[in-house]
């Protein structure tokens, strides 16, 4: 079996549960802004189109085609509009509160850390994500999972955005590993996956709903406990 010494993980999706802190978040910004007052949409519409609207405007964001700002300002305004409700009548601190309240949510993925518990004693362990700089600490030290990990890259760091290949050589430069001795465990086949492949690194591809594909990938779990049995 290879050896290696460094692991890099992504963060949303793969360790901190996205959605789910996500849905929670879009629950309490729904009562403070009594948006069922409006009679068109519920709670879970509310998500469902926030969702969408969020995961399109990520594929852009991740093509360099919009900026982080654009991103933020854009995503609550498409959804709500979306849902019917006069642009006059949208929060104009919406995005902010979502910016405050999210990153303070702590919800991870099962065994989470457990198994960084586990690889600890014998890996380095890095993060690498297309996350902003702004929340990615806050969302660590909600979690409890700030002490795991000597190196937090971001895009914004570095410079590039997943998948793109210099992100990974920023982050093996900066952490002081080769691509041989390194491997990535990520949930987006794309960003994740490709960018690493890409890049001459082993990858895990986390596929926690087992969705179907054709890609060549070196390892593939849909459990966090799964990576025992890898390394």
């Amino acid at each position: 079996m290879k050896t290696y010494r460094h692991l890099f993980f992504d963060l949303d999706h793969t360790l901190w549960d996205f959605e789910k802190n996500a849905n929670e978040t879009l629950r309490t910004l729904y009562d403070r802004h009594n948006f069922a007052r409006f009679s068109t949409f519920t709670v879970e519409e509310f998500i469902n189109v926030y969702s969408d609207v969020n995961h399109a405007l990520w594929r852009l964001y991740q093509s360099n085609k919009i900026s982080q700002k654009q991103l933020r300002e854009v995503r609550f305004v498409r959804t709500l509009t979306k849902l019917g409700v006069a642009e006059a009548d949208i929060p104009p601190t919406i995005s902010a509160e979502f910016t405050d309240i999210l990153p303070q949510k702590s919800a991870v993925f099962p065994f989470t850390h457990e198994v960084l518990d586990y690889l600890k004693l014998s890996y380095r362990l890095h993060l690498i994500t297309n996350g902003f700089n702004d929340i990615q600490g806050i969302k660590l030290a909600s979690s409890n999972l700030t002490h795991y990990f000597e190196e937090v890259i971001t895009s914004e760091h570095s410079g590039h955005l997943k998948p793109d290949p210099r992100m990974f050589q920023h982050a093996l430069e900066r952490t002081g590993a080769t691509a041989a001795e390194s491997l990535m465990i990520g949930d987006n086949l794309e960003c994740d996956v490709l960018g690493a492949y890409n890049a001459g690194i082993d990858q895990v591809y986390f596929n926690p709903d087992k969705r179907r594909h054709f890609n060549q990938i070196t390892h593939e779990i849909s459990c966090l406990s799964e990576l025992k049995h890898i390394l």
